[in-house]
């Protein structure tokens, strides 16, 4: 039997400071498909992760690319961040 793949959006909106730390919690829960961060109504990074698998996908965002989002960061008062989440029926 197959498993069925239920996809959701979430969108969550944090000011500059908040941004890397939920970043890291929403990526540690895991089952991650896609990763967005807005800012004025524009795609600023558009990530996309492994489904299922956390320490994978914070491995991809550990070095350079958290360092690009943690200078995104510090000059922005508020952003959206969007999270597409798949979940298995």
């Amino acid at each position: 039997m197959s498993e069925q793949e239920e996809t959701r959006n979430e969108k969550y909106t944090v000011s500059g400071g908040e941004l890397v730390e939920k970043i890291k919690q929403l990526v540690h829960e895991g089952n991650i498909r896609r990763l967005r961060l807005i800012h004025q109504g524009k795609t600023v990074f558009d990530i996309p992760l492994t489904i299922g698998a956390p320490a994978a996908a914070a491995i991809i965002l550990a070095a350079p690319m958290l360092a690009a989002i943690a200078a995104f960061a510090a000059i922005v008062t508020e952003c959206t961040i969007e999270v597409e989440k798949v979940d298995k029926a």
